[in-house]
């Protein structure tokens, strides 16, 4: 389970300005594919691995209510038999209280601590689930900026084919060249836009992790918090 844990935070910490930079250089969207299909793979394995932590806290907390519910009663027979002078039945109905509390506090610390666990698997799905859609979102701009990025190679070699003929002196053929140049200059501003928008994306979802983090952070302070005091109630009933 930790191991999981583990991978799934490093898919949702990873450097996506890392990755745009890897592909750039690649020329290729391999990189991304790669990632998402990671992401994609420990998404089903953290659904699975939730169910399953999830169907546990439901069965410990039910046992620590019947428990619970099992020592108030005998809390209660306690006194009535104290009352009527039944003091035998009384000590052994005190010395099985005492067990059914034990047990009770058993279930409700074990309850607590997967109710914890099954939490944060459940924020990091939703965290895993919004990096998915957002790094497939990237890949398209990424994909269309490689397309653009292809087309100026191209025009590219284009111009200079175009360079060596009007060498020669051909007015229509050196109209042309200047006409691809300033479609090429078109291209150039609409390349560094893409990027821009690209990098702001990618500024955002970074920022948007932090702000997740923190408040993850924050969820396990309160949650702890709730926990003592639970504990601490616990403690004074017993």
């Amino acid at each position: 389970m930790a191991s999981l844990l583990e991978k799934i935070q490093t898919l949702i910490s990873a450097n996506l300005h890392a990755l745009v930079d890897r592909a750039l250089e690649a020329n290729s969207l391999k990189v991304f594919d790669e990632y998402i299909r990671q992401i994609e793979s420990n998404l089903e394995a953290l659904e699975d691995s939730a169910a399953t932590v999830g169907g546990t806290v439901k069965t410990l907390r039910r046992k620590y209510e019947e428990f619970a519910a099992a020592a108030e009663k005998l809390d209660r027979d306690i006194d009535t038999l104290i009352l009527k002078g039944k003091d035998d039945l009384a000590a052994a109905a005190q010395a099985e209280l005492n067990t059914k509390q034990e047990l009770a506090q058993e279930y409700y610390e074990q309850w607590q601590t997967q109710e914890e666990q099954y939490q944060q698997m459940l924020a990091m799905r939703r965290k895993l689930e919004a990096r998915l859609t957002s790094i497939k979102q990237e890949r398209e701009q990424l994909r269309a900026l490689l397309e653009l990025a292809e087309a100026k190679q191209v025009a590219r070699k284009t111009i200079k084919s175009l360079n060596d003929l009007s060498s020669a002196g051909d007015d229509e053929v050196t109209a042309m060249a200047e006409a691809i140049r300033a479609r090429i200059d078109q291209e150039d501003a609409r390349l560094e836009m893409a990027s821009q928008s690209l990098s702001d994306q990618i500024d955002e979802v970074v920022g948007s992790d932090e702000i997740d983090r923190q408040l993850e952070e924050r969820r396990r302070r309160l949650l702890s918090a709730a926990g003592d005091e639970g504990t601490n109630s616990q403690e004074a009933q017993g």
